[in-house]
């Protein structure tokens, strides 16, 4: 079998490292780890029994989805929470719980049919939280490539959309502190640690003062 990985996302790229350690004698892979190095013609040219898209941020060409198994990780229970920033919109409606669910990609925003949705803990640092994404992800794959899947519609009518965060709104406004409790606060800090624009207060000189940890007392 021949696998293409395309990402950019660090905890991605150690769950591709790790299906190809685990299958190199048994299939091929292509792995593309930056956006710059990604090349379609390149991918054309692998001619991939699939392509795993996990953590990429742009729309994916027609051409793959029409063409080819395309899969993606998407770290909510779908149909909840579709569309981008899904972590840090669970975590600031503080949802305790999520899922990893991976799914056929088709030409709709996170709308395909589930191979595989499994639970896991949104408490603690952003750190821990991929280390969780990125242990799952990988057994999860595993199984799909070995074919230990069955393939589940989403319940659409049950569908949520998101838009992905901006930069902008990872600053603390002043309404929030007077009007917002504690763990709001905290919820949003910890879900903005790296690689996510950090989240931060403006300062009476206009510079931004970012918070990087916080603690509930």
């Amino acid at each position: 079998m021949r696998i293409a990985c395309v990402t950019y996302r660090s905890w991605a790229i150690e769950i591709y490292d790790r299906l190809e350690k685990e299958f190199y004698k048994k299939n091929e892979f292509l792995i593309f780890r930056t956006k710059e190095e990604f090349d379609s013609e390149k991918l054309k040219s692998f001619d991939p029994n699939i392509i795993l898209w996990y953590g990429w941020s742009w729309m994916v060409k027609d051409f793959f989805i029409n063409n080819y198994t395309c899969i993606m990780l998407h770290p909510s229970p779908l149909p909840k929470y579709r569309g981008g920033s899904p972590l840090q919109n669970q975590i600031i409606n503080n949802e305790k719980k999520s899922c990893v669910t991976i799914f056929k990609m088709t030409k709709k925003i996170d709308d395909g049919d589930i191979y595989k949705q499994i639970s896991f803990s949104l408490e603690g640092s952003l750190e821990e939280i991929f280390s969780r994404i990125t242990e799952i992800g990988f057994l999860a794959t595993l199984d799909i490539i070995n074919g230990k899947y069955n393939l589940t519609p989403q319940k659409h009518e049950e569908a949520t959309l998101f838009k992905r965060r901006e930069p902008k709104d990872s600053e603390i406004t002043l309404n929030e502190i007077k009007k917002k409790p504690a763990l709001f606060l905290h919820n949003k800090i910890r879900m903005l640690n790296d690689p996510y624009p950090n989240a931060y207060i403006l300062t009476s000189d206009n510079k931004k003062l970012y918070i990087l940890k916080s603690r509930l007392g």
